[in-house]
């Protein structure tokens, strides 16, 4: 009797450890974070940042559903610190929920009117980046101006004279451990103006804006498989 009951608890334990391991909510969010995290270090800067990306027009544009807008990468920065590729007030933001560092690229629309610079901030997770982007919206509103990420201008492109000055309005969107600013301007040499009285441009801009950020996050925020053992890293 003594022999069949230690065998019965040794083949507990050997069933407990060959069936795969359960997660806690707050474990799942651990590693999935975990898994967004590493993209940034690892994916080529011309992956995160695409060559080319569509987006939706504005309402005011068109009723078409099915009519698409582009815009074309023009150039990308040097790894920043969030201090460096944000202006002041979205910075200190970002320093505390957590920002590590900031990629930044520029795109032009396809009539080549607007351009955009985005600047991806590193969190270090959902939570993090989410809170950050509220954060910043709700304080970038207030201003009217792009006040967000910090612009990158290229010589003899037409971000040439897209200076921090240049910029007409801003934002933020989040996804997995990132916050995607962006900061948007004319082309020319337009000065920076409040263009919410006019809803046309500030459709076509805001939606250039969001359209490129939000290709961004389709490459770092792509979904990732659920936690599982085995095949999780740390099982």
């Amino acid at each position: 009797m003594v022999g069949i009951v230690g065998f019965v608890i040794a083949a507990g334990g050997v069933i407990t450890q060959v069936m795969p391991r359960s997660f806690s909510a707050a474990q799942r969010q651990q590693i999935t974070d975990w898994q967004y995290l590493k993209r940034w270090r690892t994916l080529p800067a011309g992956t995160i940042f695409p060559s080319s990306v569509r987006y939706i027009p504005p309402n005011a544009l068109s009723d078409d559903s099915s009519l698409m807008l582009s815009a074309r990468r023009i150039g990308i920065a040097k790894q920043a610190t969030c201090a460096a590729a944000a202006d002041p007030a979205a910075a200190r933001t970002l320093a505390g929920h957590g920002c590590s560092a900031v990629l930044r690229a520029t795109y032009v629309d396809g009539t080549g009117s607007y351009v955009v610079t985005v600047g991806a901030a590193v969190m270090p997770g959902a939570t993090q980046a989410a809170a950050a982007a509220q954060a910043i919206n709700d304080a970038d509103g207030a201003s009217g101006l792009g006040s967000t990420v910090r612009s990158v201008s290229f010589a003899h492109t037409a971000a040439a004279a897209f200076t921090n000055k240049r910029r007409q309005l801003s934002g933020a969107v989040a996804a997995g451990s990132y916050v995607v600013l962006y900061a948007v301007g004319y082309a020319d040499d337009r000065p920076a103006e409040p263009v919410a009285a006019n809803d046309y441009t500030d459709g076509e801009m805001t939606s250039a804006g969001t359209g490129v950020a939000k290709a961004v996050l389709s490459v770092l925020a792509a979904p990732v498989p659920s936690p599982r053992c085995p095949g999780t890293p740390g099982c």
